[in-house]
């Protein structure tokens, strides 16, 4: 299967490094830098409580600490480590780029640090999806009878993964699900094979541009050994593939839900089917799976699955192990997730579909559907949202800080669809919503919980408000419907 890469070795002692931000990847990236010999200077712009106990701790361990003044550059660095969501225009990168000092996140810090033997990297980003994909393709591999770990922005440091951690020793490939603002940070990393599984506007705020995120975005096919899997639907994660400087015999694979041409994955009556990674791939296809291995078949789910094959098959994993892997997977919480059927409607969570990509996506999905939606809009608009989705509402309610505007886009494009405006904003608010669309809903209709938004303003995150429609889902069911 997929070789081994190997790294280079760099003396960090007596080197002068900044990091930048104290948290889940400043604090191990300090502690990590400092134990290869290089004199380490924190830098935080918060100056809490929280913050001064963990710079107490690394001062304790010879690890220097400046609170309160996240912007000035300190004096001597060679090198600022910083941590993801650190946006570029942060004056402390302004100070690094006027003195030439090169800008690491934690990616690449851990790309940098990897053994003489170390695994390669099966990577995936991608505005929606990322974490479902990445988790797909580990229980391929699982399947396949390798050593494998979702790492990155998936939840589990990728610093941990590459030191050999004994958690993750000795691994033979790693998925690596890595966000837009960790690759920006990420110069040098080069991956074995990566997909881009979709482009759409999100975290604009950060980039500067939707250019600016397509860009970082397609930053995960620089250097890609054998494989550039993208999106046949998505053209614009084509084009990333054509952008990118890839090593000679590096191919572009596509998926699809459709019928796939040579060099696709893609669907074929209902089986999963690979042309790309067989011979004679102008006239042969190999079955995969079925549609029905896929949990839950939902049409964006689909494509996800065929992108975890597609990254499989090109480390050699074979068929079989694709369809038992995908038997094998199960979704996180609140990921189109079925809570109940009560009188005859299902009752769907999505909760974790916070932008209006992946809204449409699970709207997609299903038909006719009452839809709860709302929340925090986070600057997105919802016309082409509702204008490609009215055919499918039976009803909406509506909920959260910025539900205004997703009526007005229902009375512009679907003016006939029953709307139901939920004046409040506490999180009893769902159990009502709840009631609202079983009220709207007829037997056979899907309610779904697809905010389109994020949860901030009701709720601590995403998981909250899924827990709380399942619970409003049961309370009702409980009641048989009334």
């Amino acid at each position: 299967m997929g070789s081994r890469q190997v790294s280079e070795e760099l003396d960090w002692r007596g080197k002068h490094v900044t990091v930048a931000g104290l948290g889940v990847s400043g604090i191990p990236a300090a502690r990590v830098l400092h134990g290869r010999g290089a004199v380490v200077t924190v830098v935080n712009d918060g100056d809490d409580e929280r913050s001064r106990a963990q710079a107490a701790e690394l001062e304790a361990e010879g690890i220097a600490v400046r609170l309160g003044d996240g912007a000035t550059l300190p004096a001597g660095a060679e090198l600022v480590v910083t941590a993801p969501g650190w946006q570029p225009d942060k004056p402390l990168f302004a100070a690094a780029a006027e003195a030439g000092v090169e800008i690491w996140g934690d990616v690449e810090l851990a790309w940098r640090l990897r053994g003489p033997d170390a695994a390669p990297w099966l990577a995936v980003t991608g505005t929606n999806g990322k974490t479902t994909t990445t988790r797909m393709l580990v229980s391929i591999l699982e399947a396949a009878g390798l050593r494998t770990a979702a790492v990155g922005n998936i939840g589990v440091s990728l610093l941990d993964a590459v030191l050999g951690e004994e958690e993750y020793g000795d691994l033979d490939v790693l998925a690596v699900e890595l966000s837009s603002y960790q690759l920006h940070w990420a110069p040098s990393v080069r991956a074995h094979s990566a997909a881009v599984l979709n482009l759409a506007p999100d975290h604009l705020d950060w980039h500067g541009s939707m250019e600016a995120y397509a860009a970082d975005k397609g930053r995960i096919y620089e250097g890609n050994r054998v494989a550039c899997v993208y999106n046949v639907a998505d053209p614009a994660t084509e084009d990333l593939v054509r952008e990118a400087d890839v090593e000679e015999g590096c191919r572009a694979i596509g998926f699809t839900l459709g019928t796939p041409g040579p060099s696709q994955l893609g669907v074929v009556e209902g089986i999963l089917v690979d042309r790309a990674f067989v011979e004679n791939r102008q006239k042969n296809a190999q079955e995969l799976a079925e549609v029905a291995d896929v949990r839950p078949p939902a049409p964006h789910n689909i494509a996800n699955a065929l992108a975890a094959a597609a990254l499989a098959r090109a480390f050699g994993v074979d068929a079989k192990a694709v369809r038992d892997g995908l038997r094998a997977f199960r979704p996180d919480p609140h990921r189109i997730e079925e809570v109940a059927e009560v009188g005859g409607v299902a009752y769907v969570d999505d909760s974790k579909a916070t932008n209006t990509h992946a809204a449409e996506a699970s709207l997609a999905a299903y038909d006719p559907i009452v839809w709860i939606a709302g929340g925090l809009a986070k600057g997105a608009t919802f016309d082409e949202l509702v204008e490609r989705s009215a055919k499918r509402l039976r009803g909406v309610v509506l909920i959260g800080a910025d539900r205004a505007l997703i009526r007005e886009a229902l009375a512009r494009h679907a003016p006939e669809v029953p709307v139901v405006d939920l004046d409040r904003t506490d999180t009893g608010a769902m159990s009502e919503a709840v009631r609202e669309a079983a009220r709207l809903a007829r037997p056979g209709d899907t309610v779904l919980l697809a905010p389109a938004c994020a949860s901030m303003d009701m709720f601590t995150n995403y998981n909250k408000r899924g827990e709380a429609f399942a619970d409003a889902v049961r309370a009702l069911a409980a009641t048989g419907g009334a």
